[in-house]
């Protein structure tokens, strides 16, 4: 198990936050000013302090760690391709990679390189991964997708295409590959300026114990910020009551639940504080009482009269006479109605069957008792004398008599008088009702003083019983409309007998004091309601005090949470399993081959805070550290000899990939690490991304002094897009043979464009195409002519090669005359001479024909004085 795996199994057990931590170290080895802030909102989270934003922790997955390098298996990566949405990449494209030796993959400055790099670092689970993969920055953000890859692979020699989707989990067999490039780098390089060397993970531990030990120092000042106080309350804290004892609960017993319960006085207590005070503050409770007694009797009185009077006036006797007064109207009409019938007979006087009819009629009935006492009206005998007229009634005046009684003895007329007179008593009743109050003078001067709102209200119904009276008469009368009578003002009553109760209760109240032990049981409880009384105005005192004590505590939760020794001895515990002899030695054999040899390393187990654990003791006379003695170069070697002293010692066999991995150093380092590189590619395969043409040419040549396999790929920007691979390398790296081949095929473009009758681009190509030649001619006297024994980037003069050299004047001659003509089409004409004829293409063609020919007799001539010399 990786110090990787181990911190990560480790770290389970961790807070959430602290997970969240170590997953953001290990994506980005720092944390930044936003990481911090998201991991103090985390922790406090987690000792209860609310988060507004709800941040949640994201922990280290398994399968983002990489495991290490199985010895019992071979991956080998032979390609990767169908790339898509890969920075600016052409997508669908394929890189080859060889299995075994060296490959390098070249790239000019901003071809893809890097793209190709970031594929290789999420997908093979590199540690530094903090390089996003974006999309397409000049595409339409809605028609990009996800980054993703097809890794061609040999596992144990069976080939297999490994899928890989960028946030997915990255396939398994990859993370035999091991990657290396300048962020790994400094990986090994102690950012304290003590340049110590770290095992591969332990920086995540001392990440960890400084992002504590700065969250900490936040908590501390945030707690200190926050220190509650109780000056506002020490009072109430200090007497002998309810509340005080419920404040000195605090923060450890109290409840903001009971601080809001007591300081909430209800109506009745505030009532009962108030009775309390003016009871305990009279000089003469027994007169005072009686006076009380007597208010009470006089408001008692008025409560009574509103209550008559409204029950006189009320909406049930109004109902009433509206109901007994629409009656009497439709009894009335029903009436009339007969009665027009009536009127109809004929015979009959105008006016017979109306009101003076009917009481003419009446009063003959009345008379007819008198004059005819012995018969019952109407029922008399013809000979009678009629009781209105007194002639003798003969047949005709009885039968006319009983026609009339008929009439007046119908059930309408009947019916009629009868709601007449209900709706006339109804009437009298209200008008008759006695509806002042007696609500005047000292009277009201008295309620006023008590409650001025209620002594209002009691003369508003005053008003409103007069004129609701005035209002039901002229309804009656037919002069308003029933539903416009005014509604009563609200009932004063219940509140006027509140007053009265208070009154009284004050009253007993006063007669209790004359008692000492009543009025002792008085003040004590007029303390107590008087302290829940103060309490309600510190409430919002005292409760910001307990959610002070309550941040406090947690915050306090959150320090202890920061406590790093538990960090610094797993970080002890770590660099003792790994602090052995042979990782010494590995790392001491490592900087010897690259010629940092004059650096020995001392493994000395330390866990300052959980920081370095081996520091690299410079065994150098005079002393000095290492900042000030360690160049950029000497730095950058260290970084490369730590990564491969860890995978000699991961026992893995998978290849390893580097990332430019010279950038910054010197000539001289360049070829320190290219030699390394190509030792290492005898074992193992080597794959190199890089920018710099001098060191691939560095890499061919070491490659080849060993014999190690080397293959180059070219990486550049097409019309398809950034990272369009090319088995063709530039003009300027490839040999003589390779540049002859590139002219031929640059004849045809000119050969096409002279037939095309295009003079333009005919000059054009045939200018750019002897540009080129002129080149090839450099390239052949330095590959050829002498034989490679002095090359423009080779780390010294080859004397042995000079073994087959032998330069004559025919050389001179024939190298003048191709350098001569290949440079007059490259330069501009003078304005004397103007514009050179441009050769045809057959003439072209004869001239890059005349540099093979004259090459292929050089290499003979070489072969034979090669030969004579042996």
């Amino acid at each position: 198990m990786t110090i990787l795996q181990q911190i990560h199994a480790w770290s389970k057990n961790l807070p959430a936050w602290q997970q969240d931590a170590i997953a953001r170290l290990y994506a980005d080895r720092s944390l930044s000013a936003e990481d911090l802030e998201d991991l103090y909102a985390l922790a406090k989270a987690e000792a209860g302090i609310l988060d507004p934003q709800s941040r949640q922790p994201a922990v280290l997955q398994d399968a983002q760690v990489a495991q290490p390098g199985d010895p019992t298996r071979l991956v080998q990566i032979v390609g990767i391709k169908d790339l898509a949405n890969v920075n600016a990449l052409a997508n669908g494209g394929r890189i080859p990679v060889a299995p075994t030796g060296l490959t390098v993959i070249y790239g000019e400055n901003g071809a893809g390189k890097s793209g190709y790099s970031r594929v290789f670092k999420n997908a093979c689970r590199a540690r530094d991964r903090r390089e996003p993969i974006l999309p397409n920055a000049q595409l339409d953000p809605n028609r990009t997708g996800i980054a993703q890859a097809v890794f061609e692979v040999l596992i144990d020699g069976a080939a297999a295409d490994l899928a890989w989707r960028y946030g997915d989990a990255a396939p398994e067999p990859l993370s035999d590959i091991a990657i290396f490039d300048t962020h790994c780098a400094r990986a090994y390089i102690d950012n304290h300026g003590e340049y110590a060397y770290a095992p591969y993970g332990l920086d995540i531990l001392e990440g960890l114990v400084s992002a504590c030990n700065k969250l900490r120092g936040r908590a501390t000042q945030e707690k200190t910020a926050n220190v509650p106080g109780n000056a506002a309350f020490a009072v109430l804290a200090g007497e002998k009551t309810a509340v005080a004892t419920v404040l000195q609960g605090i923060p450890a017993r109290t409840k903001a639940e009971e601080i809001e319960a007591l300081a909430t006085l209800s109506e009745d207590e505030q009532e009962r504080l108030a009775l309390l005070n003016k009871t305990l503050s009279e000089t003469d409770p027994k007169q005072k009482a009686q006076a009380l007694r007597q208010k009470a009797s006089r408001i008692q009185g008025l409560t009574v009269r509103i209550g008559e009077a409204i029950r006189l006036v009320d909406d049930g006797k109004i109902e009433e006479l509206r109901a007994l007064v629409q009656k009497s109207n439709a009894t009335k009409a029903a009436a009339e109605l007969a009665a027009n019938e009536f009127r109809q007979t004929p015979g009959q006087l105008f006016g017979t069957g109306g009101e003076e009819w009917k009481a003419l009629f009446e009063a003959a009935r009345a008379f007819a008792k008198i004059c005819h006492p012995e018969l019952a009206f109407p029922e008399l005998l013809e000979a009678a004398a009629c009781p209105l007229c007194q002639n003798t009634l003969g047949k005709e005046g009885v039968e006319r008599l009983g026609r009339f009684d008929v009439f007046i003895q119908h059930a309408a007329e009947t019916a009629a008088k009868e709601a007449r007179e209900s709706a006339a008593t109804a009437y009298r009743a209200v008008r008759e009702a006695v509806l002042d109050t007696m609500f005047r003078d000292a009277l009201v001067e008295e309620l006023t003083e008590i409650d001025e709102a209620l002594a209002l209200a009691c003369a508003s119904m005053q008003e409103g019983l007069l004129a609701r009276q005035k209002a039901a008469l002229r309804a009656a009368a037919g002069e308003l409309l029933w539903e416009d009578i005014a509604k009563l003002p609200d009932n004063p009553q219940p509140h006027l007998l509140a007053v009265v109760t208070a009154l009284q209760q004050q009253a007993a109240a006063l007669d209790a004091t004359a008692d000492e032990k009543i009025r002792a049981a008085m003040v004590a409880e007029r303390l107590e309601l008087d302290a829940r009384r103060r309490l309600g105005e510190v409430k919002g005192a005292v409760l910001e005090a307990m959610a002070k004590h309550e941040l406090c505590r947690k915050l306090q939760a959150c320090i202890d949470g920061m406590d790093t020794r538990a960090i610094s001895r797993k970080s002890t515990d770590l660099s003792r399993t790994t602090a052995s002899q042979e990782l010494a030695d590995a790392l001491n054999e490592e900087l010897k081959r690259l010629k940092v040899h004059q650096l020995q390393i001392v493994m000395k187990p330390e866990s300052p805070g959980g920081r370095t654990q081996f520091k690299l003791a410079l065994q150098l006379p005079g002393g000095g550290t290492p900042a000030t003695i360690l160049s950029e170069g000497e730095q950058r070697a260290i970084g490369i000899a730590s990564f491969l002293a860890e995978v000699k010692l991961g026992k893995g066999r998978g290849g390893i990939v580097f990332d430019d991995p010279v950038s910054s150093l010197d000539h001289r380092r360049r070829w320190e690490v290219a030699q390394r590189l190509a030792v290492e590619s005898l074992t193992r395969q080597v794959i190199v991304f890089t920018h710099d043409i001098y060191f691939l040419c560095i890499l061919e040549q070491k490659a080849e002094e060993i014999g190690a396999a080397l293959i180059k790929s070219y990486i550049r920007r097409t019309a398809q897009g950034f990272g369009v691979h090319s088995t063709e390398l530039p003009f300027d790296v490839v040999g003589t043979k390779d540049r002859l081949a590139r002219l031929r095929q640059m004849v045809v473009d000119v050969r096409k464009a002279h037939n095309d009758g295009n003079d333009d681009e005919h000059r054009r190509t045939t200018a750019f195409c002897y540009g080129r030649l002129r080149l090839a001619w450099e390239r052949c006297i330095e590959e050829v002519l002498l034989n490679g024994a002095i090359q423009r980037f080779g780390e010294g003069v080859s004397t042995q090669r000079l073994r087959s050299v032998v330069v004559t004047d025919d050389d001179y001659r024939e190298i003048d005359a191709g350098m001569t003509k290949s440079s007059k089409f490259e330069h501009d004409a003078a304005m004397a001479t103007g514009r050179l004829p441009v050769p045809d293409p057959d003439e072209l063609s004869q001239d890059i024909e005349r540099l093979a020919a004259w090459r292929e007799a050089v290499n003979r001539r070489n072969q034979d004085i090669f030969k004579t010399r042996a």
